[in-house]
């Protein structure tokens, strides 16, 4: 939801109290999961199943 509200992964990790590795980590497994290679691709499945509100 940080990332998809325009949050760099830098600044989730830090809203969420975690390094920038753990959440590189994160969004690179979610991108996998999804089946997609961008941060937009994510940001558009997020919306479709409901997660936020564009």
């Amino acid at each position: 939801m940080l990332i998809a509200g325009g949050r760099s992964t830098k600044q989730a990790a830090s809203h969420l109290g975690i390094s920038y590795k753990t959440a590189d980590s994160h969004r690179s497994r979610i991108l996998e999961k999804l089946g997609v290679h961008e941060t937009a691709s994510m940001v558009r499945y997020a919306i479709r199943a409901g997660l936020i509100e564009a």
